[in-house]
């Protein structure tokens, strides 16, 4: 049997509905900024659970524009953790910051009780990530910003949906960061990013920083990016965000038999802990598991695309060589790094596909 960890043959197998919406785009002209990409922002500001939406070019430019809106710069530093992906910490180096690590926790986050330490008189603002869908503790982490007067940005790009006591991640912050990337819970045809806001201000200023600074079409309020999200995806982004409860609930199914399954397997299976109060969406079905390396590719043998996000935290790639970190820093990242592994858990897989994946992990501990 087959389990591909890409769905997007079967989720755009029938793109003519789509198709016909970007036809009528295309014979209208509208390809900048147009309705599409309003109606869509409109249409995600209520899913986040916010008075704006912002569309642009992509989830590391949500992050981007959102710090350089706050004046993030050059001799600034900005905390977040090293077990994201690199987009994270290059939104931050695009500033002209500084990234500063504090390690994670047994749910994948940042670890709130090592935040205050890292603050240095530079800390512009702190960078929560919603790691594989599962969100931070946005409420100490809130207490901690207010205790010393930073901003927070929430990097939610793989945690569309996810809420903490019924509050819809990128609500808390000043902004949250959200990408369109095709394997994102909500996805376009190429890149996408969307910036989340309660701040009318805020709001303001991102719409300017996308768009070149233009205040309209003949003058420039500062200066800016090109960053918009194109017509074209927020047309596909407008189709798929109709099915996002369908798609986030046969994700938490999925997890849900895994997690029953798995915790039978306490010997050679370590689940993250699931809060009782927070809704998981389970962008990535991320466990630990003794023997990692031959449990995936005994399951890769048996046609099961598992896969590790991520095996090298980014305080050991080569591009963080500067910031100064070296083995031994975060323990936590650095261990979970050896030992994770991302099970297929996508919303068109069967039942029949999620029960033979952990028949084969069970097969694989039994011998």
């Amino acid at each position: 049997m087959k389990v591909p960890f890409s769905y997007l043959k079967q989720q755009f197998a029938h793109p003519e509905p789509i198709l016909r919406s970007v036809k009528r785009l295309v014979q209208s002209g509208d390809f900048t900024l147009g309705a599409p990409v309003q109606e869509f922002e409109e249409k995600f500001a209520r899913v986040g659970g916010t008075r704006y939406a912002v569309g642009v070019n992509s989830g590391t430019d949500a992050l981007f524009l959102s710090l350089k809106a706050l004046g993030v710069g050059p001799g600034d530093e900005v905390i977040t953790m090293p077990n994201t992906f690199i987009a994270t910490i290059g939104a931050i180096a695009a500033t002209g910051a500084k990234p500063v690590f504090v390690d994670c926790n047994e749910e994948y986050v940042i670890d709130v009780d090592k935040i205050e330490a890292a603050i240095t008189p530079r800390t512009k603002a702190l960078l929560p990530v919603h790691y594989a869908g599962h969100p931070a503790d946005m409420p100490r982490i809130l207490k901690i910003a207010s205790k010393y007067g930073l901003p927070v940005v929430e990097d939610a790009c793989q945690g569309i949906s996810s809420t903490i006591g019924g509050k819809t991640v990128g609500s808390f912050g000043i902004s949250g960061g959200f990408s369109l990337h095709p394997l994102k819970n909500i996805n376009v045809w190429s890149d996408g990013g969307v910036i989340t806001t309660n701040s009318k201000e805020m709001a303001e200023k991102l719409r300017l920083l996308r768009n070149h600074g233009m205040k309209n079409r003949d003058e420039y309020s500062i200066f800016g990016y090109n960053s918009r999200l194109d017509s074209v995806q927020a047309v596909v982004g407008l189709h798929v965000i109709k099915d996002l409860e369908k798609i986030t609930n046969a994700k938490i199914k999925h997890a849900g038999m895994y997690d029953k399954a798995f915790s039978e397997l306490q010997d050679a299976i370590t689940l993250p802990p699931r809060r009782k109060n927070v809704r998981y969406v389970y962008h990535l079905y991320i466990i630990q598991a003794r023997n990692r390396d031959n449990l995936m590719s005994a399951l890769n043998a048996k046609g099961i695309e598992a896969k590790v996000h991520y095996p090298i935290p980014l305080h050991l790639q080569e591009c963080c060589k500067s910031l100064g970190y070296k083995a031994g820093d975060f323990p936590v990242a650095e261990s979970q790094a050896k030992n994770i592994i991302t099970l297929p858990g996508h919303q068109h897989l069967t039942d029949s596909q999620i029960e033979y994946v952990i028949e084969q992990v069970r097969k694989f501990y039994e011998r």
